[in-house]
């Protein structure tokens, strides 16, 4: 995943969360954001309660490894919360609630 497509600021993740509805998903809360540019963003918030530093960077590179196989269209900022439960899944587990969550939102580009 390119540097480009991630949110870093603590503002945007606020705003994000605080102006849109969660759709909540197994492991996982998401917050989609329209917006007008033609970049689209993902940021990932991984709590302490999942883990030590070393489970909470695992499960991110994990995310952001699955989300880099899609090709997204180029209208919204995305915020993915990860719940507690995440840290004893495996890669193919989270690879299929991610997929049901990016078709249930409709953020990939029509095949």
């Amino acid at each position: 995943m390119k540097k480009i497509n991630i949110i870093k600021e603590s503002r945007e993740f606020t705003r994000i969360i605080k102006n849109n509805k969660p759709f909540k998903y197994m492991d996982f809360l998401v917050y989609k954001e329209k917006k007008d540019n033609d970049i689209y963003k993902f940021g990932f918030s991984v709590g302490k309660k999942i883990g030590n530093a070393v489970i909470r960077n695992k499960v991110k590179r994990r995310l952001k490894n699955i989300i880099d196989q899609y090709k997204f269209k180029d209208d919204f900022n995305c915020v993915i919360i990860v719940k507690k439960g995440i840290a004893e899944k495996s890669y193919q587990e989270m690879s299929k609630e991610v997929d049901f969550i990016i078709d249930k939102l409709g953020l990939t580009k029509e095949k």
